[in-house]
This record gives structure tokens, C-alpha cells and sequence, in this order.
């Protein structure tokens, strides 16, 4: 069997930072790569050997396609400073770059990168905290740069997962699709492909997913209990 793994890489980030912290990163993206990896060896199809033994069944890696936006490198003007903040000298951009760049160098692997709408970015006002300001609870004149969010659309990135699942399924080039995200999105997707005859999985990292998008998948399957135990023992 071979099995493609799709990973939608703003989701895995996120869901990775919340179970195992921030890491480095070049080890964040060796944590990537052995994390889709884990999904060649399925437990599900466990056969018996003559002796009775368990014996796991093991697929071939047709390739992880890592979809992501390289970062921002306009100015953005953030409110409460009514100065731009320079993304280029900030931690996060120069932490991106590396992440990217190490997983070009990985066997297999496959970046398909979109962009962020940099021109529309803004600074907003977290919810809770215009809560605050309206029931009065918080005025004003006590904002402070952690009262504030970005926000940036990604643009791109939804449809070159959508268009590699069609290609891979018409084409017939894998016959599994691992989806690593939690967006319902990918519903018409995830139809095509098991209309084509190929086997979907989704593994949504332990975050909640919407019941139409499990209707329309062969079956879900996680490893994000793992992620922390795996930590612990390469640190030990």
C-alpha cells in the first residue's frame, strides 16, 4: 500500500507547540517528519504470523506534501505603538525561514507553500478583551501589546491541498491519503478521493472535528498522545 500524507502545516504547528511546547527549528521539523511517519506503521491491519505472533503491516511512503506560507516580510502598523512593527527582525520570522528550510532538505518530502496576505494584515483586539473594555472592567489607557492579536490571512494553501488530494486520486498515485488537519473544509475532497477508490484517513491531532467531515473518511487515526512520551525519551 502506498500512503501519501498530506499535513496542513499552520494546524500542525499549532497542535504541536500545545501538546509538546516550542522547540527548536530543525527539531520541530525531525518531530514532522517522524510524526507522519508513524502513520506507515498501521496498527489496524494487524495480521498473524504462522506461530501466532502479531505482525503489523507496513506501508510504502509515496511522499508528505507539507503545505504552509513561508512569513511575512512587510512592515505592519500595530496601534497602540502607531509604529510598524518589522517582521524581518522579529523571532518568529527568522525561526519560519529555518523550519522551512530544513524541510527541503528531508527524503521525501514535498513543500507546497502559499502566502500571506501581508497588505491585509491588522492588529486586532482580542475578543475578551473588548469584553473587558465595554463592560468596563478594563479602560483604555491600560492596553498593552499582549491585548493585541495579528491577523493574516493565508492565501493558497486550502486549495493546493484540495488539488493534490484530486490529483492523487484521479492519477491513482497512492492508494492512501493521510489528511493531517481539523478543517471541514476538505469535505468535497476527502468524497472525491473515495469515490476514486482511495483509502482516507484523517488525523486531526486530538482536535475536535466537525460530523460531516467524519462521515465522509474511511477512518481517524492520531498519534499526538505519543508526541510528548517521544519527547521525553530522545531528552533522555
Amino acid at each position: 500500500m502506498r500512503t501519501a500524507i498530506l499535513v496542513d502545516g499552520g494546524f500542525y504547528r499549532k497542535m504541536a507547540t500545545h501538546y509538546v511546547g516550542l522547540v527548536p527549528a530543525q527539531k520541530r521539523a525531525e518531530e514532522l517528519v517522524a510524526y507522519c511517519r508513524k502513520h506507515l506503521v498501521q496498527k489496524d491491519l494487524i495480521a498473524r504470523t504462522d506461530h501466532g505472533k502479531k505482525r503489523f503491516e507496513h506501508s510504502e511512503l509515496y511522499r508528505i506534501f507539507y503545505y504552509d506560507c513561508p512569513p511575512v516580510e512587510k512592515n505592519v502598523f500595530h496601534p497602540l505603538k502607531g509604529t510598524s512593527v518589522n517582521f524581518k527582525k522579529h523571532p518568529t520570522y527568522l525561526w519560519m525561514r529555518e523550519f522551512l528550510e530544513t524541510l527541503k532538505t528531508k527524503r521525501k518530502l514535498a513543500l507546497r507553500l502559499g502566502f500571506l496576505a501581508a497588505d491585509e494584515a491588522v492588529y486586532n483586539l482580542k475578543p475578551d478583551v473588548v469584553k473587558k473594555l465595554l463592560n468596563g472592567s478594563k479602560e483604555l489607557s491600560n492596553l498593552t501589546e499582549s491585548d493585541f492579536s495579528l491577523s493574516m490571512l493565508q492565501k493558497g494553501v486550502d486549495m493546493k491541498i484540495g488539488l493534490d488530494i484530486a490529483s492523487l486520486a484521479y492519477k491513482h498515485q497512492a492508494d492512501q491519503i493521510v489528511l493531517v488537519s481539523g478543517d471541514s473544509d476538505f469535505t468535497p475532497a476527502a468524497k472525491l478521493a473515495r469515490q476514486e477508490g482511495i483509502d482516507f484517513i484523517l488525523d486531526p491531532m486530538g482536535h475536535p472535528v466537525n460530523d460531516f467531515l467524519l462521515e465522509h473518511v474511511d477512518g481517524v487515526r492520531s498519534y499526538h498522545s505519543r508526541m510528548a512520551v517521544d519527547l521525553m525519551n530522545e531528552e533522555c
